[in-house]
């Protein structure tokens, strides 16, 4: 952000520079008449010339324009800056949420499965279970134990990406709470058609991209106004030998050998590069948005999806538990539904943080995001806006 802002304080003192004018010059002579004889007036001869540039056609409002069209597309680009510091810190929250939700879920699959494997040392004891199947039950125990251990680190890691997201140490964030509430529950809706419209029309690298096209076209309108040439005023004053004498000089340069066909030429084919630029950054923005429209839905179906074997899941559990007490079945078969429901949030939390990172490439095509309802931003302009720049000129 501070390097966009800096970049736009570049753009606004060019601003500035486009519109000062040419300083005069003033040019003092001093002359000396060899011949003159000394009995009678000095021999030195006091000049002073002052010259005046003047440009010609309107060649200073188009530096002022071109340069206001490139502070405005710097603007723009600190609204870019600020919109990737955004997604990289939606990024790593999601992160933080996955991360540490994952480790919960780990840590109650431990426990579970370090309960089957108390029942069947127990069962093994009392004859009922062969050494085979405690030695199955203690190994997934073991990898429920490692899957935790890199469940904690992940999530230790995601809290140092977040950290470095929010330009904060590690340290920072110990004991800071964190609310997750946005990322449990996709919204469902996507306005396809507003995101398509409100991104080509909004999006700040597009409306950049239309300053520097309009910087480029100001760019050749100068070039095509250098061919009339600026006049230079030359007014002087001569003391000679007590004789005062003035003379108005006037300069212009022919245009005969050369009528800046060249610079011409330059500024036409950056204008017709700007606008390819333009064109190939829309096309990719229109692409990148149906792309991540089709990718949000199918993501979307799969965490509903999810959400459906999940309530079955726990609808599964409740009836078990139920028949659990009234000793239908046993402690063992209630750890098996309970392990199958924690397996199944696993599942459920693997769908819905690929839809909410479906969300966030949606969000980042579109510059926005989802839960904005209005999809237009206010644009607001500087304090040294177009009155101002009139007032200037």
């Amino acid at each position: 952000m501070d390097v966009a802002r800096a970049q736009w304080g570049v753009a606004r003192g060019g601003r500035i520079t486009a519109g000062e004018r040419p300083n005069p010059s003033l040019n003092p002579v001093v002359g000396y008449n060899a011949t003159s004889p000394r009995s009678e007036v000095t021999p030195w001869i006091p000049e002073i010339s002052l010259e005046l540039a003047i440009e010609t056609a309107g060649k200073r409002g188009y530096r002022i324009a071109e340069a206001r069209h490139l502070s405005e597309a710097a603007r723009w680009n600190i609204l870019s800056a600020a919109w990737e510091v955004r997604s990289r810190l939606r990024g790593a929250l999601l992160e933080a949420y996955a991360t540490g939700e994952r480790e919960a879920l780990q840590t109650e699959a431990r426990k579970l499965q370090a309960e089957i494997v108390r029942l069947l040392e127990l069962q093994k004891d009392a004859g009922e279970v062969s050494v085979y199947d405690l030695t199955q039950a203690r190994l997934a125990l073991d990898g429920s134990r490692l899957a935790a251990i890199e469940a904690a680190r992940a999530k230790e890691e995601a809290m140092a990406r977040l950290a470095a997201a929010l330009g904060l140490p590690r340290r920072a964030l110990d004991g800071v709470a964190f609310s997750f509430d946005c990322f449990r529950r996709p919204d469902p809706g996507i306005p396809a058609g507003e995101v398509r419209r409100h991104a080509v029309v909004n999006r700040s690298d597009i409306l950049a991209a239309l300053s520097e096209y309009a910087a480029s076209q100001s760019a050749l309108q100068l070039e095509i106004a250098k061919q009339y040439p600026d006049i230079r005023l030359g007014p002087s004053y001569q003391l000679d030998q007590t004789d005062s004498k003035w003379t108005i000089g006037l300069a212009i340069d022919l245009p005969i050998l050369s009528r800046n066909r060249g610079p011409i030429a330059e500024a036409e084919a950056r204008r017709t590069e700007s606008a390819a630029r333009f064109l190939v950054l829309q096309s990719q923005v229109i692409g990148e948005l149906d792309a991540a429209v089709e990718d949000c839905r199918s993501a979307l179906l799969k965490s509903q999806a999810a959400d459906d074997l999940l309530a079955n899941l726990a609808r599964q559990e409740a009836a078990a538990k139920t028949r659990r007490e009234v000793g239908e079945i046993s402690k063992f078969e209630l750890l098996g539904v309970q392990i199958e429901l924690n397996a199944g949030a696993e599942a459920r939390l693997e769908a819905l943080v690929q839809a909410q990172e479906a969300v966030g490439r949606l969000e980042n095509a579109a510059q926005s995001p989802l839960d904005v309802r209005d999809w237009f931003f206010t644009k607001t302009r500087e304090d040294s806006g177009p009155a101002k720049e009139r007032k200037d000129d």
